[in-house]
């Protein structure tokens, strides 16, 4: 694998990097030690900018190639936040921080775009400008987005964008992404539902149960994704939330329902959306109480272009060969916020397989080192090879 070998050197240092995150985890856009390190590593490999606060606590770097005529400028993007997960996992570099853990591998994506960006600057062996993006909370707080907001791709001018995150039970070293969806939009539901309290024992009669039009509402959700869209399209409705009642002989006046809702195609998610309202409130009404309902967007379904999707994959199979990349890979209903990115800009997320091993935001998931170099040289294979120095 010569590319792999080229940035070998690097490998000890990424980890070096990787373990030190790993050991002092910072959440959201509180990432201010992370960033600050980031930001310094940057200045020190030579980048020629550095630029913080980049939607609240992001850094850009920029780096010109040797040649800079053909007008080309790359985006590469790795997330740096944690999530509010006690750490169980036996490794000597755990959490020094209680209740915060880098258990999504964030560390390992930092670690490995900085080697790249290493690399990058002391070769510039391309014709263009690569542009690194260090991103904050992409865990729920669409980090992803407010540098978007923030003038992210049209203060540099990119023109492309690529993401990469590892991917347990994918095997070690091996690459896996697709064009159209890639993972599923995240958005949240709240439904409450009214009813008329009264006495659970001597006269429900005379009271509306909102208990049991939660309950009819949970199960009715589920029509929708069994009637109502396409059995080719994909969809997930969970309530994992019901909150009512104080007492076993009282029939609350009100119940709260939450829980979340997952679509890859944006035409599915205005469908679920509707019907989400339409069958609370008729089944509530249907009872005898009233439902309201309160959707909320978080992120849009991460969508590979084509173009960029191949891009990628061809990139992956200078890096590992044709027989450890999968470029139809299976949707993944799980969020992320580097949709924002790709709805600004044409690009293309892939998948880098760690190995067996538990999932991420598992409170015993372990990052696998051994992938950085593959991650790190899949960056500098895609600058050097979608802007050739010639």
């Amino acid at each position: 694998m010569p590319i792999v070998n080229r940035v070998a050197a690097l490998s000890d240092e990424m980890a070096a990097w990787r373990h030190d995150f790993h050991e002092n985890p910072e959440l959201l856009y509180e990432v201010h030690r992370t960033a600050g390190i980031v930001a310094d590593k940057l200045r020190e490999f030579g980048c020629d900018e550095v630029v913080t606060g980049i939607g609240r606590t992001g850094v850009v770097g920029v780096i010109r190639g040797r040649k800079n005529s053909s007008g080309r400028t790359i985006g590469l993007r790795a997330d740096m936040d944690a999530l509010p997960i006690e750490e169980a996992a036996d490794v000597p570099y755990a959490s020094k921080i209680p209740g915060k853990m880098h258990a999504c591998g964030h560390d390992g994506h930092t670690a490995m775009l900085m080697g790249a960006a290493k690399y990058l600057a002391e070769t510039r062996n391309f014709d263009g400008t690569a542009i690194v993006i260090f991103q904050p909370a992409e865990e729920g707080g669409a980090g992803g987005k407010a540098m978007v907001d923030d003038g992210l791709m049209t203060r540099w001018g990119i023109q492309e964008v690529y993401g990469l995150h590892n991917m347990p039970g994918l095997p070690e070293g091996h690459f896996a992404t697709t064009p159209g969806p890639m993972l599923a939009a995240s958005d949240s539901v709240e439904i409450t539902i009214h009813g008329k309290g009264g006495h659970a024992g001597a006269a429900p009669h005379r009271a509306v149960d909102s208990v049991l039009i939660g309950a009819q509402v949970i199960n009715a959700l589920q029509s929708i994704v069994a009637r109502n869209v396409d059995p080719l399209q994909s969809a997930v409705i969970s309530i994992t939330m019901f909150q009512a009642g104080t007492a076993f002989n009282i029939i609350p006046e009100t119940v709260k329902l939450g829980g979340t809702v997952r679509t890859l195609h944006p035409e599915i998610r205005d469908l679920v959306e509707r019907r989400i309202g339409e069958v609370a409130d008729s089944i509530a009404r249907a009872y005898g109480g009233s439902a309201e309902t309160n959707y909320i967007r978080l992120y849009p379904a991460t969508i590979n272009h084509p173009r960029e999707a191949g891009i990628a994959a061809e990139v992956a199979r200078d890096v590992v060969g044709a027989d450890r990349v999968d470029e139809k890979a299976i949707p993944v209903m799980g969020g992320e916020d580097f949709a924002f990115m790709l709805e600004a800009r044409p690009g293309a997320f892939v998948f880098l397989g760690t190995g067996d091993g538990p999932m991420c935001h598992h409170p015993a998931y372990v990052f696998n080192d051994n992938i950085l170099g593959h991650g790190a040289s899949y960056w500098v294979r895609l600058v050097e090879k979608q802007m050739p120095a010639g």
